[in-house]
């Protein structure tokens, strides 16, 4: 039995969706995670604004324990309860998810705003089969019948590329490659046809050749629905072939925010310098050695304090280490490098014709 093709269902109850306006289908403005303990608390996202216009690909980049999981997840509303303090506004579609109830957020997860999780070893359960866990989601949100549901679920996973989906729906998570636990993530999350996707670390420990299929399947599934794609990641090559807006974000702060085309071709900050410099490069010659960013992600000082970055930075100066920069326009961009709308948070931010290998 192969899979029939049908109509996208209608969530149960759900209004036709509202064709978007100029204003972003995902607004976040000054968001502000902070985790409440008995020594200290601990603020892992702090003043972050981004916009996810809908039909854009934004990336979210940054090293490990940036914040960028923690900002998705303040999103999606998936935070503890107890000891978590988030504040600031996520607009989605002009409303301010933190101020809805708990049953209000179910309702627009699936529909509207799906996540697809870093791990799908963790993600999926292990003892229940991909058909069941696929079901699940279209029972809670479709009026459909089993047969109706059992043919969506193998469309789903015929449209990320798995083959043999029928099969497939019988199948634990354990008799699944790692690319292919992913490309189930990904059918999960696009199980309603969501308005925004927001993709945690889609590609962590794939092999390069899976990494391209699944970029493939997110950017061509987002294309095909006329959705958005918020795309969390540590990997500037695979924003590169994927994103059309950048987020750089260090210690819970954005630090430079640009067209990709235009931080690709003059990345303003240092520490982005030091990210696109520890990318191996086919055009450079045999033997050159990549060019690491100095010291730790712990290595750090509060933003209240200072630039957070300055103990890693080359840069740095008396001001840096006394003060905290703000979020400011500019610099502008060379010729040819993209839009001029880019914001840096640095006091000696890089020019353009400045070599970059300096700058650490």
């Amino acid at each position: 039995m192969s899979p029939t093709t049908h109509p996208t269902p209608t969530p149960a109850g759900d209004a036709s969706r509202v064709v978007p306006g100029e204003e972003p289908l995902l607004s976040v403005r000054d968001l502000r995670v902070r985790f409440h303990s008995r020594d200290h608390d601990v603020v892992a996202v702090d003043e972050v604004s981004l916009d996810v216009p809908a039909g854009r690909n934004v990336a979210l980049v940054g090293e490990s324990g940036s914040g960028k999981s923690v900002t998705a997840l303040a999103i999606m509303g998936l935070l503890p309860r107890r000891g978590v303090e988030v504040t600031g506004e996520v607009r989605y579609r002009g409303q301010d998810l933190l101020t809805l109830g708990e049953r209000q957020r179910e309702a627009l997860r699936g529909p509207e705003i799906a996540m697809v999780f870093q791990d799908p070893m963790t993600s999926l359960n292990p003892v229940v089969t991909i058909g069941v866990q696929l079901d699940e989601v279209l029972r809670r949100h479709f009026d459909l019948s089993r047969r109706e549901r059992r043919e969506r679920c193998a469309d789903l996973l015929a449209r990320v590329g798995i083959p043999d989906p029928v099969r497939r729906l019988k199948e634990y998570p354990h008799q699944l490659s790692g690319g292919m636990r992913q490309r189930v993530l990904i059918a999960i999350a696009l199980a309603c046809e969501p308005r925004l996707l927001i993709a945690d670390e889609p590609t962590t420990a794939l092999d390069v050749t899976i990494q391209a299929q699944v970029l493939d399947v997110l950017a061509a599934l987002v294309a095909d629905s006329d959705a958005a794609l918020l795309l969390i990641t540590h990997d500037l090559g695979v924003v590169a072939g994927v994103c059309d807006e950048v987020n750089v974000m260090y210690a819970g702060r954005i630090v430079e925010s640009a067209p990709r085309r235009a931080l690709f071709a003059a990345p303003a900050h240092p520490y982005t310098v030091g990210l696109l410099g520890s990318i191996p490069r086919l055009d450079t010659p045999r033997g050159t050695p990549l060019v690491p960013i100095p010291g730790s992600p712990t290595q750090t000082v509060p933003w209240t304090d200072a630039c957070a970055f300055s103990p890693r930075c080359g840069r740095a100066d008396d001001t840096c280490r006394t003060s905290s920069p703000a979020l400011e326009p500019g610099p502008e961009p060379p010729v040819g490098a993209g839009d001029e709308d880019r914001r840096r948070r640095c006091f000696h931010p890089v020019e353009a014709r400045e070599p970059r290998e300096k700058e650490l």
